[in-house]
Protein backbone atom coordinates (compact mmCIF):
# COMPACT_ATOMS: atom_id res chain seq x y z
CA UNK A 1 0.00 0.00 0.00
CA UNK A 2 1.17 3.30 -1.13
CA UNK A 3 -0.48 5.05 1.74
CA UNK A 4 0.25 6.54 5.25
CA UNK A 5 -2.02 4.31 7.86
CA UNK A 6 -2.42 6.79 10.97
CA UNK A 7 -4.07 4.00 14.08
CA UNK A 8 -6.02 6.47 16.76
CA UNK A 9 -7.94 5.72 19.71
CA UNK A 10 -11.32 5.19 18.45
CA UNK A 11 -13.27 6.44 21.57
CA UNK A 12 -11.44 9.56 22.31
CA UNK A 13 -13.37 12.96 21.03
CA UNK A 14 -9.50 14.72 20.65
CA UNK A 15 -8.22 11.74 18.27
CA UNK A 16 -11.49 11.56 16.65
CA UNK A 17 -11.45 15.13 16.12
CA UNK A 18 -7.49 15.11 14.85
CA UNK A 19 -8.95 12.66 12.42
CA UNK A 20 -11.67 14.90 11.05
CA UNK A 21 -8.97 17.54 10.69
CA UNK A 22 -6.33 15.35 8.94
CA UNK A 23 -8.68 14.23 6.35
CA UNK A 24 -9.71 18.11 5.35
CA UNK A 25 -6.07 19.49 4.92
CA UNK A 26 -4.65 15.99 3.55
CA UNK A 27 -4.14 17.40 -0.40
CA UNK A 28 -3.58 14.18 -1.64
CA UNK A 29 -5.28 11.72 -0.27
CA UNK A 30 -3.01 9.98 1.11
CA UNK A 31 -3.48 9.18 4.85
CA UNK A 32 -6.10 6.20 5.68
CA UNK A 33 -7.44 5.30 8.88
CA UNK A 34 -8.02 2.20 11.69
CA UNK A 35 -8.67 2.24 15.10
CA UNK A 36 -6.44 0.91 17.37
CA UNK A 37 -9.27 -0.89 18.76
CA UNK A 38 -10.26 -3.03 15.66
CA UNK A 39 -8.79 -5.90 14.01
CA UNK A 40 -6.93 -3.80 11.12
CA UNK A 41 -5.46 -2.24 13.94
CA UNK A 42 -4.77 -4.84 16.09
CA UNK A 43 -3.55 -6.87 13.13
CA UNK A 44 -0.92 -3.93 12.13
CA UNK A 45 0.17 -2.98 15.57
CA UNK A 46 1.08 -7.10 16.02
CA UNK A 47 2.93 -7.02 12.32
CA UNK A 48 5.27 -4.24 13.31
CA UNK A 49 5.70 -5.64 16.85
CA UNK A 50 3.92 -3.21 18.98
CA UNK A 51 1.93 -3.53 22.34
CA UNK A 52 -1.85 -4.01 21.62
CA UNK A 53 -3.46 -3.09 24.62
CA UNK A 54 -1.16 0.40 24.89
CA UNK A 55 -3.96 2.57 23.49
CA UNK A 56 -2.51 6.18 24.41
CA UNK A 57 -0.31 7.17 21.41
CA UNK A 58 -1.18 7.85 17.54
CA UNK A 59 0.58 5.56 14.85
CA UNK A 60 1.97 6.41 11.37
CA UNK A 61 2.64 3.11 9.18
CA UNK A 62 4.27 4.09 6.08
CA UNK A 63 6.98 2.22 3.45
CA UNK A 64 6.85 -0.85 6.08
CA UNK A 65 8.19 1.73 9.41
CA UNK A 66 5.84 3.10 11.74
CA UNK A 67 6.49 6.33 13.63
CA UNK A 68 4.74 6.94 17.15
CA UNK A 69 3.76 10.28 19.04
CA UNK A 70 5.19 13.14 17.99
CA UNK A 71 7.16 11.67 15.39
CA UNK A 72 3.91 10.53 13.90
CA UNK A 73 2.01 13.79 14.08
CA UNK A 74 4.95 15.86 13.27
CA UNK A 75 5.34 13.61 10.01
CA UNK A 76 1.46 13.23 9.52
CA UNK A 77 1.51 17.53 9.50
CA UNK A 78 4.31 17.49 7.23
CA UNK A 79 1.53 16.17 4.65
CA UNK A 80 -1.08 18.47 4.99
CA UNK A 81 -2.03 21.41 3.56
CA UNK A 82 0.54 24.75 4.44
CA UNK A 83 0.70 25.84 6.95
CA UNK A 84 0.36 22.68 8.55
CA UNK A 85 3.01 21.18 6.64
CA UNK A 86 5.51 23.63 8.20
CA UNK A 87 5.37 21.91 11.41
CA UNK A 88 7.24 19.00 10.13
CA UNK A 89 10.37 21.43 10.94
CA UNK A 90 10.11 20.28 13.91
CA UNK A 91 11.04 16.84 13.33
CA UNK A 92 14.81 18.11 14.21
CA UNK A 93 14.13 18.56 17.67
CA UNK A 94 14.95 14.83 19.33
CA UNK A 95 11.70 13.36 20.35
CA UNK A 96 13.19 13.13 24.23
CA UNK A 97 12.33 16.66 23.94
CA UNK A 98 8.61 16.31 22.27
CA UNK A 99 7.37 13.19 23.90
CA UNK A 100 6.78 14.50 26.94
CA UNK A 101 4.42 17.45 25.79
CA UNK A 102 3.06 14.85 23.66
CA UNK A 103 2.38 12.55 26.76
CA UNK A 104 0.68 15.14 28.62
CA UNK A 105 -1.81 15.66 26.28
CA UNK A 106 -2.12 11.72 25.64
CA UNK A 107 -2.63 11.16 29.42
CA UNK A 108 -5.22 14.04 30.09
CA UNK A 109 -6.63 13.40 26.30
CA UNK A 110 -10.37 11.90 28.11
CA UNK A 111 -10.19 14.04 30.88
CA UNK A 112 -9.37 17.21 28.57
CA UNK A 113 -11.65 16.31 25.46
CA UNK A 114 -14.41 13.51 26.81
CA UNK A 115 -14.41 9.65 25.84
CA UNK A 116 -17.43 8.37 23.37
CA UNK A 117 -18.83 5.05 23.86
CA UNK A 118 -17.62 3.45 20.93
CA UNK A 119 -15.35 3.78 17.77
CA UNK A 120 -16.24 6.76 15.33
CA UNK A 121 -17.96 5.65 12.35
CA UNK A 122 -17.53 7.60 9.33
CA UNK A 123 -19.63 9.53 6.76
CA UNK A 124 -20.44 7.66 3.99
CA UNK A 125 -17.65 10.00 1.96
CA UNK A 126 -15.07 9.16 4.44
CA UNK A 127 -15.60 5.34 4.26
CA UNK A 128 -12.97 4.85 1.59
CA UNK A 129 -10.29 6.16 3.83
CA UNK A 130 -10.85 3.73 6.29
CA UNK A 131 -9.92 0.48 6.46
Amino acid sequence: MDKGIVLFDGVCNFCNSSVNFIIDRDKNDYFRFASLQSDTGREILDRHGLDSTNLTTLILTENQKYHIKSSAALRIAGRLRFPWNLFKIFLIVPSFIRNPFYDIIALNRYKWFGKSDACRIPAEAERKRFI
